[in-house]
């Protein structure tokens, strides 16, 4: 294996047979931690980048959904609607060029206004889990919807993945992009405060989904915002993703109890099934006799990144071998959540038919720890009048 360094980003050398070694030996600090759209100077113009907008349907109230495809000069294209602001379809090639889908979802708006895993969906106002469905800020107890057994996951029962969100094209030159904007009514599912929301889709030159997101609000409340993409790398709908090799820049995690909310602990990643510094496939411990793993029927785990409370940094990379395909994932936030699709049973039926059967996805959510409202710990989540919430996650394509 050769790595070199170019425009700030490893470019990986190797053929098939090597790439488990080559990846265990490929440590995620081994060369600059920023994204290539973080380097200005190696964004060429690339005047054949596209945005298309088509109308993708409309609400059961008449209100029509908008679907915008944006495509860069390499063929890569991602599609959003403004139903949820879901990723609807990335396309990516492979190893010998071949283009294909590798987003799970539907053909249709019918699809996602069914009942559905948050497929593609923007979260808020908190994604993850807040425990026995309340928190308590500046002495107040706010109570929330409980959807999630006793407690309440990705914003309750009318999330930011149920909304319609208004769109305006930011494209440039080389960079396709789309704003989305929201405002969340004050006490909207029990959380305080009008929350205003920008998030901002970008698919650079250099084969990566930008994700920005950022709000403010007349009222101290909390906010976790982030994206639930469901990821197969050899294609959505192509069997599951226990092959992939899976990095994570994450020495420690934080353990839940029997209803997936953390403990509170920083827990060490030593000798554990979790443990992904070192390239590992997603399926070679996941069943594993761990009561964590069994709590989450699967990796369902908040991992704590290394760079906590930095600038953008690289908190995993991912490979499937017979595709070849690579996603590394890039964020500001403090810890990302690694889920493999546990709940995932054959009844979905997606695009163009295709059956979603158990571990055909996993997701990486970049986010604010589950639970952090209820824990002084964990970093907080509180917005405040006056601050701006500002964050960036990045999804980087390749080959390898």
């Amino acid at each position: 294996m050769r790595i070199t360094d170019r425009n700030e980003t490893c470019i990986v050398k190797t053929d098939r047979r090597q790439m488990m070694g080559a990846l265990a030996a490929f440590a995620l600090g081994a060369c600059s931690t920023k994204p290539a759209s973080e380097n200005s100077s190696t964004n060429p113009s690339t005047p054949s980048a596209s945005m298309k907008k088509d109308q993708f349907g409309k609400l059961p109230n008449g209100d029509p959904v908008d679907l915008y495809t944006m495509t860069n000069a390499h063929g890569v294209s991602v599609a959003i609607t403004t139903y949820g602001g879901r990723v609807v379809a990335l396309k990516t090639p492979d190893k010998k060029g071949a283009v294909a889908d590798i987003v799970l979802g539907f053909d249709s708006l019918d699809g996602y206004l069914g009942d559905n895993p948050y497929f593609g969906a923007l979260i808020g106002r908190y994604g993850n889990r807040i425990g026995k469905a309340q928190f308590t800020l500046d002495g107040t107890v706010y109570k929330l919807f409980a959807n999630d057994g006793p407690n309440s996951l990705h914003g309750g029962k009318k999330g930011f993945d149920k909304v319609l969100w208004t769109s305006a094209d930011k494209s440039t030159a080389d960079t396709p992009s789309i704003e989305l904007r929201y405002t969340s009514k004050d006490m909207e599912e029990g959380y305080p405060g009008e929350l205003a929301c920008i998030v901002t889709y970008s698919l650079t030159p250099q084969n990566e989904l930008k994700i920005e997101y950022k709000a403010t609000t007349n009222r101290s409340t909390v906010l976790n915002l982030t994206n639930h993409t469901y990821w197969n790398l050899a294609g959505a709908g192509e069997g599951d993703i226990l092959g992939a090799n899976m990095l994570i820049a994450a020495g420690k995690f934080t353990p839940v109890d029997k209803t997936l909310i953390p403990t509170g602990e920083l827990k060490s990643l030593d000798g554990s099934p979790f443990d992904f510094r070192t390239a590992t496939a997603i399926g070679a411990r996941i069943d594993a006799d761990d009561q964590q793993l069994k709590f989450g029927k699967g990796y369902d785990h908040n991992y704590v990144c290394d760079a906590i409370g930095g600038p953008l940094a690289r908190c995993a990379l991912v490979h499937e071998p017979n595709s070849g395909r690579t996603m590394e994932v890039f964020t500001t936030q403090p810890g990302v959540q690694f889920y493999t699709g546990n709940f995932l049973d054959g009844k979905i039926q997606g695009k163009g038919g295709k059956v979603y059967g158990h571990r055909g996805a996993f997701c990486l959510e970049t986010q604010h720890f589950p639970d952090s409202p209820n824990k002084p710990a964990f970093p907080t989540s509180e917005l405040k009048p006056g601050e701006e919430y500002n964050h960036t996650t990045v999804y980087k394509f390749g080959v390898a």
